[in-house]
């Protein structure tokens, strides 16, 4: 294993104290937490938490600032925060307006963040959620009883935070996440395992020439093994898989997102999106959002992920487009 840390077990509190001093402009940390704030104080409006697992970086606490998240709770490396370190946050942000949260459908982060929510209204704090489970590729999994969350998540956190940038109540908030989530999918190819630190070897290992289709952030396992094949062939098989799950008809209005998962070059995931631009058209499809870049990734994962959510609503692809004041979306 080589990678620039110390101790592995301190990775995670090295990690967000180096965070929050690179950008201590957006960002601060509560102390003896894995919870990261945003600076810029939003008085009277509805504070939006989300988290789970490190090593996923940039997510969660790249998206912590104003017009996205007014918290991140960072757990140790892929498993889940504590439920008292979710109630912090939830304490922290509330702004008399309530607190929503935006959780990844992982059975760990479900029971902890919902302890948390239960708790925090014994203090009279109002808080609702949404389980994201934008993964196309199985129905369960390592983790999960039923699809699990993944890089969609992050599309949720921007059109969220817009709308409680722009003063939408708790109510509002849960009905558009519950109307924004259905229309949010996502499917992903592996190339390489990721190490976690504390372990120090692959989770799993895929021969020279072999790739994985539909593995999980965590290293869970996907739906098919197969050789390694020029992008256009991978995206071919992802954008198919996509399109049987919107059946979708042409003049259909679409946000893309090209997720690197770690150690993934853009060149690769430029390369990509443009074969994936070119299947599109050839459905007739519109694609009026564009992203691309690591945003959810697997630590040090090789590989990509296509996030495509439908735009049912114009002002979804209004909130999108919204200003943000964060670390990672720009």
């Amino acid at each position: 294993m080589k990678k620039i840390i110390n101790q592995p077990e301190n990775v995670v509190d090295d990690m967000l104290n180096g965070l929050t001093y690179a950008h201590e402009d957006l960002v601060r940390r509560l102390p003896d937490t894995g919870v990261i704030v945003r600076q810029k104080e939003e008085k009277g409006k509805v504070a939006l938490v989300s988290g789970g697992g490190s090593g996923h970086e940039p997510a969660h606490a790249g998206f912590v600032g104003k017009g996205m998240l007014a918290a991140a709770v960072c757990g140790p490396v892929f498993t889940s925060p504590t439920p008292d370190q979710v109630l912090a946050a939830i304490q922290e942000v509330d702004a008399g307006a309530g607190v929503f949260l935006i959780i990844k459908n992982y059975s760990g982060d479900i029971m902890n963040f919902e302890m948390a929510k239960d708790m925090a209204e014994m203090d009279d704090i109002a808080v609702d959620f949404v389980v994201v489970d934008d993964d196309i590729a199985v129905e369960d999994s390592l983790y999960t009883a039923g699809k699990r969350g993944v890089a969609g998540t992050v599309l949720v956190h921007k059109i969220l935070g817009a709308a409680a940038d722009m003063g939408a109540n708790l109510e509002e908030i849960k009905a558009l996440a519950d109307k924004i989530v259905p229309n949010i999918k996502t499917l992903g190819v592996a190339l390489s395992g990721a190490t976690v630190p504390e372990v120090g070897h692959p989770g799993f290992t895929l021969e020279e020439q072999e790739i994985e289709f539909g593995v999980g952030i965590h290293g869970e396992p996907g739906y098919r093994k197969a050789a390694i094949a020029p992008s256009k062939e991978l995206a071919a098989e992802i954008v198919e898989k996509l399109k049987g799950q919107f059946g979708w008809k042409k003049g259909d209005r679409f946000a893309l997102l090209v997720n690197g998962l770690g150690s993934t070059p853009l060149m690769e995931q430029y390369i990509f999106i443009n074969d994936v631009k070119q299947l599109l058209e050839a459905d007739g499809l519109e694609v009026d959002f564009k992203k691309v870049g690591d945003y959810m990734t697997a630590i040090d994962m090789a590989g990509l992920s296509l996030t495509m959510m439908k735009l049912e609503e114009e002002n979804w692809l209004d909130k999108l487009n919204y200003a943000t004041e964060t670390i990672a979306w720009v």
